[in-house]
């Protein structure tokens, strides 16, 4: 075969599998997302998030966190945190919210999303993370869970347990789920109820929540607490309405959407701002 003849060939295989991109510096920003195939690191320039002070209601769990990430941020110990219950409960939002506080207090904390479906790739990057020693990282899975024939989980050990190697000392999870187990109930009864040994059917995949050191509910929120949030969007972006007004249409937005919560009311809110000429 001629020289000519494995230049191309050569260079094909290069197009086909390109070098990885260098590791980032993780001074352009201060939050990435994670992207496998090949790997890389890309900086979000300006995160979607609510300012801490915004999120009502929650006040147990936000102090909590908040507490738990600047020990982390600051060099201490701290915990894996796993964040569940109700829908639109502001459980993401004060992931980020806590980091941004972090960040503003000038502490050397980056968030670093990695979806569900890329948990097998967790080890390259918990490779790439542990050399940064300069920067601690919050590794962030949102919305997690897993189905009965999902393996993704096993992956997600390599986080909380660490394997032989163990996690790096810079690094450390917090995920979101709406499922405080990570997998559904009816999926949990079904297995224990077909098993031979009903205590082992589950326990593996049952005790991967207890692998997190915080527990973090969120639960419904009550129609005062609902009002109080949209009354605090409502100071944020200096929007002025009479409080009987807001009251009133308030409520009738959430019965018309048949549920409560931090979502409904920054949806309402958006609405209303809409209506009032305000851009958010």
């Amino acid at each position: 075969m001629s020289e000519e003849a494995l230049s191309r060939i050569a260079a094909a295989l290069e197009r086909m599998s390109p070098p990885p991109a260098a590791e980032p510096s993780f001074t352009e920003a201060t939050a990435y997302v994670w992207q496998p195939d090949p790997d890389r690191l890309e900086p979000v320039a300006e995160v979607n998030r609510v300012d801490l002070v915004q999120l009502i209601g929650i006040d147990r769990a936000r102090d909590t966190l908040l507490a738990n990430t600047l020990q982390f941020a600051r060099g201490h110990a701290a915990n894996n945190a796993l964040l569940w219950g109700s829908r639109g409960m502001g459980k993401s939002s004060l992931v980020k919210a806590v980091h941004a506080e972090a960040v503003r207090q000038g502490l050397p904390l980056v968030l670093v999303e990695i979806a569900r479906e890329d948990l097998g790739s967790v080890g390259r990057l918990l490779a790439i993370l542990g050399r940064a020693s300069d920067r601690r990282f919050v590794l962030f899975s949102d919305d997690l869970s897993f189905s009965h024939d999902d393996t993704q989980y096993k992956s997600l050990k390599a986080v909380l347990d660490g394997g032989i190697s163990g996690r790096p000392a810079n690094v450390i999870l917090y995920a979101t789920s709406n499922r405080r187990h990570l997998m559904p109930r009816d999926m949990i009864d079904n297995e224990r109820s077909t098993a031979i040994h009903p205590g082992e059917a589950v326990e593996e995949k049952v005790s991967l929540s207890d692998r997190f050191g915080l527990w973090l509910g969120f639960h419904p929120c009550s129609q005062d607490e609902y009002l109080a949030m949209v009354r605090g969007y409502c100071d944020a972006y200096d929007l002025q309405i009479p409080e009987d007004r807001l009251r009133a249409e308030a409520i009738e937005w959430q019965a018309t959407r048949g549920s409560r919560s931090g979502r409904v009311a920054w949806q309402f809110f958006t609405d209303l701002a809409g209506r009032s000429g305000i851009s958010v």
